[in-house]
């Protein structure tokens, strides 16, 4: 009994089991006969160790990119799914739902677990032997990862995989659309976007025509060798109804912006305010008590307190694309500037607009008023980047083009000269 239990400690110890809870080994005695073994098999040529690491990136290493010693455990990886919860996903591993509000609870400043998305992936470690989930891998992007510790919920962590960062570039000419054509060039159609923001004030996206041309550089991320999408556009060139954009990446120690060719800021000037004379009742948030309907809901918007009457002027050139009456936005006009940014003026007393018509910085597109549903006069002006309503801060779109002699020469004294970015974006495909 005594080599059978010898036996038995040898067998867990090789298999990791002694991390889960040390057992104490038997002091040899004299008498004890030596432990038949039974001879260790031998790995086929193929899987010795630098064939293995090929096959599996951890398969030379105690623990994965996670952190975690992966060799001790059985994984199952799987996507969250709709309306699922992460108490879903630990009662389908089997633990008590009092085990998973402790998890909850001491992993809080790490994750909050309400934030699980569906389509994200997870990955579970289980104990073999004892059959229980050990630890919960939730990777809400292809770079951030939580390690939630099932056992001992106070030490779970979050992380990030690095990002490997190159150079591509695209060109070609539109034929069909911007997308159909990044697509033919072998790139992203995500980069449609960063195109249309970097030629945001320059460039109509919604009017591009057949001809137009663009060669663009961009960075290429990808984490553990795989692809991520593109990151932000170093460089890019554009050709629209004959007159030929640039744009090149810079930051001055504020933040990347992007110039042209003269070193002139691509970013417009927006008016910080719709209104002369207010002051900021309510602010962008996703859950504000309403005055009128006594509940919490989302105020996508910056309220402005000003007398019944005031003017409110139009935040930049734009077209008109709504005015008038319009359930609880009460009188209300929608201004689209370019392909990137919109604003909305809400509750107004009066409109002095038209739908279509073209407007100018600084023109007066209505008066405050307490139209719609509204407990006074006031005006909720609403900003949207791309179509989704996000909050206006100092400095958005707002700075000025003009150009000044240390702009140009940050320019011309960085790593990559002005004159090599245009010869770059100027090179054929």
């Amino acid at each position: 009994m005594r080599h059978l239990r010898w036996l038995l400690i040898v067998f867990l110890v090789a298999l990791g089991m002694h991390t889960a809870g040390r057992l104490p080994l038997p002091e040899a005695h004299p008498s004890d006969p030596p432990a038949e073994t039974e001879p260790a098999e031998t790995e086929p040529a193929e899987t010795e160790p630098a064939a293995r690491a090929a096959l599996h990136p951890d398969a030379e290493r105690r623990t994965d990119r996670f952190g975690l010693p992966f060799r001790q455990f059985d994984i199952r990886e799987g996507t969250v799914q709709r309306r699922q919860t992460f108490a879903d996903l630990l009662e389908d591993q089997g633990l008590a739902y009092r085990q998973i509000v402790e998890v909850a609870r001491a992993s809080r400043d790490v994750f909050d677990v309400r934030d699980i998305q569906a389509g994200d992936a997870f990955r579970v470690y289980t104990n073999p032997w004892l059959q229980q989930a050990r630890y919960l891998v939730y990777r809400p992007n292809a770079i951030r990862y939580v390690v939630f510790d099932l056992q001992h919920p106070e030490a779970s962590y979050a992380g990030e995989r690095p990002v490997t960062t190159s150079w591509k570039s695209a060109a070609g000419t539109i034929t069909n659309s911007l997308y159909q054509s990044l697509i033919d060039s072998g790139a992203s159609p995500e980069l449609v976007l960063e195109l249309s923001e970097v030629f945001a004030w320059q460039i109509d996206f919604f009017r591009i025509q057949r001809g137009d041309r663009f060669r663009v550089v961009y960075e290429h991320r990808s984490v553990d060798g795989r692809s991520i999408g593109p990151g932000d556009i170093v460089a890019a060139m554009f050709r629209h109804r004959g007159e030929t954009y640039y744009g090149f990446r810079f930051d001055e120690g504020n933040g990347p912006e992007y110039f042209d060719e003269n070193g002139n800021s691509l970013r417009r000037q927006l008016l910080k305010a719709p209104l002369r004379y207010s002051r900021i009742s309510s602010r962008f948030t996703n859950r504000r008590f309403h005055p009128v309907l006594k509940r919490y809901r989302p105020h996508h918007g910056t309220d402005y307190v000003a007398p019944r009457g005031t003017p409110v002027r139009s935040v930049g050139d734009g077209t008109v694309l709504y005015a008038g009456r319009k359930g609880y936005n009460g009188n209300y006009v929608k201004i689209r500037h370019n392909a990137t940014y919109t604003t909305g003026y809400l509750h107004l007393a009066r409109i002095k607009v038209q739908p279509g018509e073209t407007v100018k910085q600084g023109d007066i597109i209505g008066t405050v008023g307490s139209t719609g549903l509204s407990t006074g006069p006031h005006l909720d002006y609403r900003f949207w980047k791309n179509g989704q309503a996000v909050e206006v801060r100092p400095g958005i779109a707002q700075r000025s083009s003009s150009p000044d002699r240390r702009r140009r020469r940050g320019l011309d004294d960085g790593e990559w000269r002005m004159e090599d970015r245009r010869g770059v974006v100027n090179r054929e495909a």
